[in-house]
């Protein structure tokens, strides 16, 4: 038995106490934490808890989820803090449990088997394993007992303490069976094959087959954003002016901002819609997934100049300001679906709540504009979404469009207010490089687009961090949580920091940034990179052993390591002259043809890559005294346009005798002082623009062509 102390929501200390408490409570991940006091008798992943297997030769029952799953919070409730399944479990099998963002690379592989024996996966991921770790059998959530047509989480365990002790030649054997196949899956061998554009034109195809024409977005229920293959229609439809393929980004950028799936009060995307409406998220926020969308709405915004998608994307970047940010200038993860033991308790309305806010008059237009009711639209409740145009909404009530948007404005800084005093969703507040790097990204986007110098400042606020907590002699680390980093870097972490450190030199055009990403590129190559087939492994070489060495280029919920690291490759590759990391970066993209041309859709960003490598990427340098206001006004003619292929560079006039000038500046600086833009292409520059007019008249020019 223990006791704990704390603070409830009166700020008066009450003392807990707790019947058990097991290894967990030495965890800094909120979701081990969450289960540190469940009578099952959890391990983190470690030696000690692998070693007790093999020494009482018992079964692993292996827990995998993470802080913000709400079916997570089902199963431990029902089963984790129930003591007669907890004595079951304890007494036949070592429980170990897993936070997946802490350990994707458990998490890919166990995952991975559990979809080959099941066709499905998900979180809770519940697998046993050998004490050899090796899968034997799996699902996601249990019932605690026999419902719904599913077998329940008890008699499971009992069926397998059963199998276990009377036909353990059988278990062992169908193990091994399923680790060579995991094995198979990962041993990818490239392939002696053009990068054509026929693939290109495939997925486009592809993806067309599978838009939903009403909605948005790509298949039924449940709906995912999909951010990075609506980015790649975007590079499709600007390479090739194929209209529809801008027509279904549209589409799909504009029902996630009108539907439930985006918060219309607080900002930030949910993380996905359990209809095909957009209307009923699951409502966890994903710091990842809000990084993503960022993005793409900006770049969105870029090519159509719809104002609409700006606003999206600066209430997104605003929330995670707001809500998502620690002092110490790093990103936190996520925050809950439920709170009061509820899901998406925080987020819904009643009518007469809304009434009693805005009063009568006010009430009537919010309420009929984002679809409130007395009987709800979703279990009796209301979630917010805009169910129809503002445009007709104010010819409807006599408004000018900008009228209607002001009241609204008001209207939802009013609700916005009063729902900040209900009890928030539960936050999970560690602190993941690859996560933070995403979010970097989209802060030097919005940086670049919406003109905003505070977004700028979050992001290299929080490069200083990760430099400061989660670079340590020479290796990048993957969490940071209550004052402690650990677990080394998997390749997203290496990858993903690569490219915000780019992204923070092409909008800051601070110099280390770029020497920075350098450094922490050719760390990569040394720790990830297979000399014999190509392509990054996912784990770094001097990694623990497990059961197979993963590598590959498939998206899931985050870009694959592989797909952003053949993007850095290509751009590094310009900025230095280095041509063995366009090499590297080809022998990458062959690597993965045949599982590109198999499913498109999962490869968006290698895709996209792909794109970037037959292209011909523009170089463009700014030269000349970049504070000045003529120079301001250049550099943001850049960013104003949407140019997917390109490095940008600043030739520092301070570096002109300096022999450690990047080969992309030879040639370029200003000596004057006068401002100008060089745009070169295979070795070849254009002649410098000197005014902001010839630089848009040469661009667009160049994209009529």
């Amino acid at each position: 038995m223990t006791k704990q102390g704390g603070f409830d929501k009166s700020n008066n200390f009450k003392m807990t106490v707790h019947l058990h408490t097991n290894q967990l409570i030495h965890e800094t991940s909120p979701y081990l934490l969450q289960h540190a006091h469940n009578p099952a008798n959890w391990y983190p992943w470690n030696e000690e808890a692998l070693g007790l297997a093999r020494k009482l030769d018992k079964p692993i029952f292996l827990s995998i989820g993470y802080s913000a799953c709400h079916w997570c919070h089902v199963m431990a409730h029902e089963s984790f803090e129930n003591e007669e399944i907890a004595k079951i479990l304890n007494e036949n099998f070592i429980a170990i449990k897993i936070d997946r963002e802490e350990r994707p690379d458990l998490d890919e592989i166990y995952m991975t088997a559990v979809q080959m024996m099941t066709n499905s996966g998900g979180w809770p991921l519940s697998v046993w394993l050998t004490p050899n770790l090796e899968p034997f059998f799996g699902g996601t959530y249990f019932p605690p007992e026999d419902r719904w047509g599913r077998m329940g989480f008890k008699n499971i365990l009992l069926q397998i303490c059963q199998i276990w002790r009377q036909r353990r030649g059988d278990v062992l054997n169908s193990a091994k069976q399923i680790t060579a196949s995991l094995k198979q899956i990962s041993h990818v061998q490239s392939e002696e094959a053009e990068l054509d554009q026929l693939l290109w034109h495939f997925a486009f195809k592809s993806a067309n087959q599978r838009f939903d024409e009403r909605r948005g977005g790509f298949g039924s229920a449940p709906k995912f954003p999909q951010a990075m293959e609506l980015s790649f229609l975007l590079r499709y439809y600007f390479h090739t002016g194929e209209k529809r393929a801008l027509a279904m980004v549209e589409k799909s950028l504009q029902e996630m901002a009108n539907g439930g799936i985006f918060d219309h009060l607080g900002g930030g995307f949910h993380r996905y819609s359990t209809d095909e409406r957009w209307l009923v998220p699951h409502f966890e926020k994903m710091l990842y997934d809000n990084a993503l969308l960022t993005i793409t709405y900006l770049e969105a915004f870029q090519i159509t100049k719809n104002l609409n998608y700006a606003e999206t994307a600066k209430t997104t970047l605003d929330y995670i300001l707001r809500e998502m940010t620690s002092g110490e200038g790093g990103f936190y993860s996520s925050q809950d679906a439920d709170s009061e033991g509820q899901e998406g308790k925080f987020y819904i309305w009643q009518k007469n709540e809304i009434e009693s806010i805005l009063g009568e008059e006010e009430s009537k237009l919010f309420c009929d504009i984002y679809d409130v009711s007395d009987h709800g639209n979703w279990e009796g409740k209301n979630i917010l979404h805009l169910r129809r145009s503002l445009e007709g909404a104010a010819r409807e009530y006599g408004l000018s469009s900008s009228e209607l948007k002001i009241r609204l404005s008001k209207d939802r800084q009013r609700l916005f207010e009063i729902r900040s005093q209900r009890i928030l969703p539960g936050k999970d507040d560690k602190i993941l490089t690859s996560w933070n790097s995403l979010m970097i990204s989209a802060f030097c986007k919005g940086y670049q687009v919406l003109a905003d110098q505070k977004y700028l400042a979050a992001a290299e606020k929080a490069i200083d961090f990760l430099f400061k907590k989660l670079y340590i002699d020479g290796l990048i680390l993957r969490t940071y949580r209550d004052g402690k980093s650990h677990l080394n870097g998997y390749l997203s972490d290496y990858a993903f920091l690569v490219a915000a450190l780019i992204d923070c030199y092409e909008s800051s055009f601070e110099r280390a940034y770029l020497e920075k990403a350098i450094e922490i590129n050719e760390l990569m190559i040394q720790k990830f990179w297979d000399e014999k087939s190509g392509a990054f492994y996912f784990t770094p070489a001097d990694h623990e052993p497990l059961i197979v060495r993963t590598r590959n280029a498939y998206d899931n919920a985050i870009p694959a390591g592989n797909s952003i690291a053949v993007h850095n490759l290509l751009k590094l590759s310009q900025f230095t002259g280095d041509f063995k990391l366009k090499e590297q970066a080809e022998q990458t993209l062959k690597l993965y043809i045949t599982q590109m041309q198999r499913s498109p859709s999962g490869f968006a960003l290698l895709l996209s890559a792909m794109d970037y490598f037959w292209d011909k990427p523009k170089e463009i340098v700014i030269a000349g005294d970049r504070k000045s206001e003529k120079m301001l006004e250049m550099i943001a003619a850049v960013h104003e346009h949407y140019l997917p292929n390109k490095i940008l560079a600043y030739a520092d006039p301070a570096l002109v005798d300096k022999k450690e000038l990047l080969p992309v500046l030879e040639g370029k600086i200003s000596t004057d002082g006068q401002a100008k833009i060089f745009v070169c292409e295979n070795y070849s520059c254009q002649r410098p623009f000197l005014e902001k007019k010839d630089f848009e008249n040469f661009y667009n020019s160049w994209i009529q062509h």
